[in-house]
């Protein structure tokens, strides 16, 4: 069975940084993209960053240059490095993995493995 288990959310001051974890097990994900999404209290799901499984990024232009999507496939884990986080971060993290796409989607219907999601909250 497959499962992907967030870590990391918390609340933090705009400014800050923090770091989410998202542990993946049920199957090996290292030949296939995996990606980050949120979604705030009355919005919609959006995308975040995404990495492909040769190590290619990308990034929502919200969060390009604060935040930095990396993997490491021998622990079939991904992360996500937050910094100068500000309040418009504030959100349900999600952590998101493809079946076989080696190249990311940006859109949620790309995945069919998502995790329960961990919160951001930012404070002004």
């Amino acid at each position: 069975q497959v499962q992907l288990v967030e870590s990391g959310g918390g609340l933090v001051q705009a400014g800050g940084s923090l770091r989410l974890s998202c542990a993946a097990s049920g199957r090996t994900f290292s030949s296939v993209a995996m990606a980050w999404f949120r979604q705030a209290p009355g919005k919609e799901r959006e995308f975040v960053s995404a990495i492909g499984s040769g190590g290619t990024k990308y990034y929502a232009d919200s969060v390009r240059g604060r935040f930095t999507i990396s993997r490491d496939n021998a622990e079939n884990t991904v992360f996500l490095q937050m910094n100068s986080l500000n309040p418009e971060d504030t959100a349900v993290y999600y952590c998101a993995a493809a079946r076989s796409y080696a190249v990311p989607r940006l859109t949620p219907d790309g995945y069919p493995y998502w995790g329960q999601g961990t919160q951001v909250t930012v404070s002004s």
